[in-house]
């Protein structure tokens, strides 16, 4: 990132707000100009389990204990040891955690935090890929010129001149007037020196709060030995960790597990220690009878549940939705190719076969098996679709809480925009070419009905692994159990060719399979009125061994098939429902972790009225 590159950021930042789909501009009366945010004897504690099933163990922990303090417009810096504290503090301040263990108050210029809080401030999590990615979702937070803006450890992963930009852009908009709260891993003095306010805590206690200038006086103060050559930020981490390099330094006969015990029992004396120095300090009395003015004696307990809401209206969420998504397919143009040209070779195949394997003895059984094939593709393609909502979980979840969209126009602007292509063309095609080659002669209304008749089983085929791997992290398993159903499922329809039904005992398994009645409406669309055994053809006949079946009635009496239209409508049906219903599962757990989150902000004031 050059400085060039700076300037056109900057730049950005001058667009009208309305310009921008995704910006929530309400509660304009709060968060317009600068905004200071202060935290309030802030704890949290978490449950977690331990143990396996019948014999697991709940305990609590606490990890954030007695937190307070002030961030004004500045560059506001969180620092902290490997133990998770810094980001914790981070998420718990910018309401991207469970309130439940929460207690305590967040104030935005000594009021509470509006209910749209998280849809007019910014956040940028912690991007795990590549730079750009890193720097892309800081700009875009940047551009939509929220007065406070949190960023989860920004620098993490990036070289010292990217690092330093980032940096640099983020203290110009400081000097505008943004309160920028962000965690940072050991910077260099380089960074350091930008700061304008620091915060130091470790295993959920504050070690240190105040100007960044300060910190190398305070610690001074308390009796820390600085060595001029020294960067302040790892100075400030070593203390905390207890003096980690002078104990593995020490030439000392003992095992190398008594060296690691006594550095944890010195980091946790440390810890201590440095909390209660804190405490106990004039610089905490200071910021303690700033909290105290901000706080004043308002009372809390009318503060509203934290929302997500948007300013924008469904369609035009939808729509951006949509164009986002067919830009991200046409960035992945060789997969695609790929894709299709794997379609068309397979489909050229299977046509080919059926058209070398054809016999007028066995034409009805023939066709079955063709229609069979075309039934285990459609499902057997589908099994993909499970990852749908798995590779943009993190993405989604960062802008629906950031107000950006709704559930229900990312669930439908997913649908549209990704699972029509991808099942619409392969499904055509593949049907389209197979048919041809193989020589199978039908009406055209025939033709488009089985085309119809497709889809449904497609897109009903994915409606299945969407349902249970939208509430998931990882595709693994959600892609193994939808597999093991296809598969047993397809075998059982197979069997029915030949048998010419379910097996008895085991008729009931037709209910909930998928493979079943998109096969069934198949069959009745292609034999439906088909006459195999014409008159010219009755020489041929004659010489099959077998018993031949002549009419597609037939055929389809033997399957069990109602050969009214309702026998044909039926399967429709059942498709359609099995896909609404597994629809509808995917987006009931879509919108779980907003439902829960509500439902938790509602039980905290509960709690509030009783304190």
């Amino acid at each position: 990132m050059t400085s060039n590159k700076d300037s056109f950021v900057i730049s950005m930042m001058e667009r009208h707000r309305s310009d921008l789909p995704e910006t929530n501009t309400s509660d304009l009366k709060t968060l317009t100009e600068e905004a200071v945010l202060s935290f309030h004897n802030i704890n949290y504690r978490e449950t977690v389990q331990s143990g396996f099933l019948l014999c697991k163990k709940t305990r609590v922990i606490e990890r954030l204990s007695n937190i307070n303090g002030i961030m004004k417009p500045g560059l506001n810096a969180i620092m902290s040891p490997q133990d998770g504290s810094r980001s914790l503090l981070l998420d718990v301040l910018a309401a991207r955690r469970d309130p439940c263990g929460l207690s305590g108050d967040i104030l935005i210029n000594g009021k509470p935090r509006p209910a749209n809080f998280k849809c007019t401030s910014g956040y940028v999590p912690q991007p795990r890929s590549k730079e750009l990615r890193k720097r892309t979702s800081i700009a875009m937070e940047l551009v939509t010129e929220h007065p406070i803006l949190f960023l989860d450890d920004p620098t993490t992963g990036l070289d010292l001149r990217t690092t330093t930009d980032v940096i640099l852009v983020l203290r110009r908009m400081s000097k505008r007037g943004r309160t920028i709260i962000f965690s940072i891993n050991q910077p260099q003095y380089s960074i350091f020196r930008l700061f304008d306010s620091l915060t130091l805590v470790a295993s959920g206690k504050v070690m240190f709060h105040g100007p960044a200038q300060d910190a190398l006086d305070y610690f001074r103060s308390a009796g820390y030995n600085y060595e001029s050559h020294n960067n302040p930020a790892d100075f400030f981490l070593d203390v905390i960790n207890g003096g980690f390099s002078d104990i593995l330094d020490t030439e000392e006969d003992g095992q190398e597990a008594d060296k690691y015990e006594k550095l944890f029992e010195r980091q946790f004396q440390i810890i201590g220690e440095l909390a209660n120095t804190y405490a106990q300090s004039s610089l905490y009395n200071e910021t303690r009878s700033k909290l105290d003015q901000l706080l004043g004696q308002q009372k809390l307990e009318s503060s509203s549940a934290l929302e997500t809401t948007c300013i924008t209206p469904f369609w035009h969420q939808l729509g951006w939705i949509i164009c986002r998504s067919f830009k991200n397919l046409q960035g992945f143009q060789s997969v695609t190719v790929i894709q299709a040209m794997i379609t068309v070779i397979l489909a050229a195949v299977v046509g080919t076969a059926f058209r070398v394997l054809k016999n007028d003895c066995i034409e009805v059984q023939t066709r079955a098996g063709l229609l069979y094939l075309l039934t285990g593709f459609q499902c057997i393609t589908s099994v993909s679709a499970g990852e749908l909502f798995v590779i943009d979980r993190v993405r989604f979840l960062h802008e629906h809480t950031s107000g950006y969209y709704r559930v229900s126009s990312y669930f439908f602007g997913k649908l549209l925009a990704e699972l029509i292509p991808r099942r619409l063309l392969p499904s055509i095609i593949f049907t389209l070419i197979t048919y041809l080659i193989a020589g199978v002669k039908t009406s055209v209304n025939c033709f488009f009905t089985m085309v119809c008749t497709v889809m449904v089983l497609a897109y009903s085929a994915s409606s299945l692994p969407l349902s249970i791997g939208a509430g998931e992290n990882a595709v693994a398993v959600p892609t193994l159990l939808v597999t093991i159903y296809f598969v047993f499922m397809l075998f059982f329809s197979g069997l029915s060719v030949y048998s010419g039904s379910f097996l008895p005992k085991l008729s009931w398994i037709q209910y909930f399979s998928i493979p079943h009645y998109g096969f069934r409406a198949l069959l009745h669309n292609e034999f439906l009125g088909q006459n195999f055994c014409p008159e010219h053809y009755t020489e041929e006949v004659s010489r099959c061994h077998n018993y031949v079946i002549c009419t597609g009635e037939e055929f389809l009496m033997i399957q069990g098939i109602d050969l009214s239209s309702w026998g044909f409508w039926e399967n429709h049906l059942a498709l359609i429902c099995i896909m609404i219903i597994l629809l509808t599962i995917t987006y009931v757990q879509l919108l779980q972790l907003k439902i829960l989150e509500v439902l938790s902000s509602w039980g905290r004031n509960f709690l509030q009225l009783f304190k």
